[in-house]
């Protein structure tokens, strides 16, 4: 062996040894001592540098964001709140069924909101789960806001319509005008209701009510009425139900205009019907020739119209007629229940638009000749 290669094997057999060697532990002291933590890799300037500004832009981009809807929330609802540019009242129509989206196109097409989109959106905002804006008319008020536009389109309080009949219509007269009404809808029935189920009264409705609620609402208006007034009526009284009730009432409505008149007229028929007398009443005559269309107004009542045969002629029948002949109204029913203290069997009209009342034929009679000379001198006039 060469004489390095001796020394390279002494040195490594050293090296061997030194590594068996036993590690000598350390102190207490020095075992609870913090090792030093070797320093973080420093970034490169640049690095930091790039990144710095990344974040600043990112930043930037948020806060003008933020201002950019700061700024169309402020104007959405300032624009909103603010008066509108109607500068008369003018009437809207929300159509059943339509959505948001076209009722604000349509405010808007009508110069009634500045801008659909903003009524729109801000409306939806504000509406609650399941709320909506109801279909019918509205009338909007000159300068409302679209707060007040929609405030009222989702109150539903649209425009009301109404229509009137009068006591003593018939139901072919209230059909008539049922049919007439262009803000109603529907059909009315085919078969017509009976004579004196429907109450006299002026009902109001929105825009594209059917026709058969009006009628519905007629006669349950006229049933709760009848019975309300049958029940306080005067003991002793010959009616024995309230289909004949109804039917004097019908009888007394047609009979007179005159409210104070009423009970006295109701008072003479129910004394008739009494003493076995027959009404006499001009009214029966009429509908037993016409029903329920009326006379015409040029036609007047003949001597012999009094003498034809029908049902309904008090003048050639005992007792009341088979049912009634018109819609008596509240007054005419109240009249029948509680007539006047009387004794009266007669009347004639008196030439002012009331009437003259006797109790006996020769006091009726001396009415009736005064009756016909006023008649005789305004024909001359």
């Amino acid at each position: 062996m060469r004489g390095s290669d001796q020394e390279n094997g002494r040195e490594n057999g050293e090296n061997a040894g030194d590594d068996r060697r036993p590690v000598v532990p350390k102190s207490a002291r020095e075992a609870l001592r913090p090792e030093r933590v070797p320093e973080p890799v420093q970034r490169s300037r640049k690095a930091k540098s790039q990144f710095v500004t990344f974040l600043n832009f990112v930043m930037t981009l948020l806060v003008l964001a933020a201002v950019a809807v700061g700024g169309i929330y402020y104007y959405a609802k300032s624009s909103y709140n603010e008066p509108g540019p109607l500068t008369v009242n003018a009437e809207f129509t929300v159509r059943a069924g339509a959505g948001l989206a076209t009722i604000a196109r349509d405010l808007e097409r009508n110069g009634i909101v500045s801008d659909s989109r903003i009524f729109r959106y801000v409306t939806a905002a504000h509406l609650r789960n399941g709320e909506t804006l109801k279909a019918g008319d509205y009338e909007i008020k000159a300068g409302a806001s679209m707060a007040d536009v929609a405030a009222l389109l989702e109150s539903g309080k649209s425009i009301l319509y109404s229509i009137s009949f009068p006591e003593g219509f018939t139901v072919r007269q209230v059909f008539d005008r049922l049919a007439s009404d262009p803000n109603l809808s529907g059909d009315l029935p085919e078969e017509l209701p009976s004579e004196g189920t429907l109450m006299p009264e002026t009902y109001r409705f929105s825009r594209g009510t059917d026709r058969t609620e009006i009628i519905e609402q007629m006669r349950e208006g006229q049933q709760r009425m009848v019975d309300e007034i049958w029940l306080k009526r005067d003991q002793g009284l010959p009616i024995d139900n309230k289909d004949d009730f109804v039917t004097l009432a019908s009888i007394v409505e047609k009979e007179t205009g005159i409210a104070s008149e009423r009970p006295q007229v109701a008072a003479v028929f129910l004394n008739r019907l009494e003493r076995g007398m027959r009404l006499q009443s001009d009214p029966t005559v009429i509908y037993g020739l016409f029903g329920g269309e009326g006379k015409p107004s040029d036609r007047p009542i003949y001597r012999s119209d009094l003498d034809k045969e029908t049902p309904y002629n008090t003048y050639r029948i005992n007792g009341l007629p088979p049912g009634p002949i018109a819609n008596p109204g509240r007054a005419a029913l109240e009249a029948v229940a509680n007539p006047a203290r009387t004794e009266d069997l007669y009347f004639v009209a008196d030439g002012t638009g009331g009437h003259a009342f006797a109790r006996t034929l020769d006091e009726h009679n001396a009415n009736v000749r005064r009756w016909r000379r006023l008649e005789a001198e305004q024909g001359a006039n």
